[in-house]
């Protein structure tokens, strides 16, 4: 199976306005925009408005693993969405952080695997472990991968798996998770027997007169006082 990649070859473009430190950030949203801001290691950090609703196709599209152009404050920009808070409520977007990229240089990012296939050994009835859902890679920021791919198809019998070693990265980028970490493994699927202990027989006790008990010695007396009358 050859492994495909996705990318945005046409990098993703919003455009934005500077922010005034007078525009309140309500008085934006009651205009359909949301305040956010763009900084990077030799961009200082500049307040910005960002149109509603295209910022929101944009992290729909995007998430926080692919290029974002801005445009209109300055140069251009190829930034990474950093950050982004929601109402705690209605869910609605309130603020976005832009990382600007340096030109020429790699970026470090944690980018989300995504299981393609299925594991035979899964399918014989055995338990397939995803210990892993995501992995860090530094990549020039042209080829950075919306996700990258790993196989299920390989893991065919029990004790099977795969390292982040083995997961297929662009050709700029190299791995920074840990290659002997274990991204998908599979285990055998035991049937626990449970063992049914059958509750003890209830045994009921009656209880006897004591030959030696008050009420037999009181029942005794009335006959021995009446033989003896009878001789008498």
């Amino acid at each position: 199976m050859g492994v495909k990649y996705v990318y945005f070859e046409t990098m993703l473009a919003l455009e934005i306005q500077a922010r005034k430190p007078s525009d309140s950030p309500d008085a934006l949203r009651t205009k359909g925009a949301i305040p956010a801001v763009f900084y990077g290691p030799k961009e200082t950090s500049t307040p910005i408005a960002v149109d509603e609703r295209k910022l929101e196709h944009v992290w729909k599209t995007a998430g926080q693993t692919s290029v974002i152009t801005l445009e209109g404050v300055g140069e251009k920009k190829d930034t990474l969405i950093h950050d982004v808070q929601f109402h705690p409520v209605t869910g609605r977007l309130l603020h976005a952080d832009f990382y600007v990229l340096e030109k020429g240089k790699k970026i470090k990012i944690k980018v989300p695997l995504e299981w393609v296939g299925q594991a035979p050994a899964e399918k014989a009835g055995h338990i397939l472990v995803k210990a892993l859902h995501e992995i860090e890679i530094e990549v020039a920021p042209a080829e950075l991968p919306h996700n990258l791919p790993v196989d299920l198809s390989k893991l065919e019998n029990v004790g099977d798996h795969i390292k982040a070693s083995q997961i297929p990265l662009p050709p700029s980028a190299s791995l920074v998770t840990d290659g002997e970490d274990i991204v998908a493994s599979v285990t055998e699927f035991k049937e626990e027997k449970v063992e049914i202990t059958p509750a003890p027989e209830t045994v009921i006790l009656t209880a006897k007169p004591d030959e030696g008990a008050p009420g037999a010695a009181e029942g005794a007396a009335p006959a021995a006082e009446k033989k003896a009358e009878k001789k008498a």
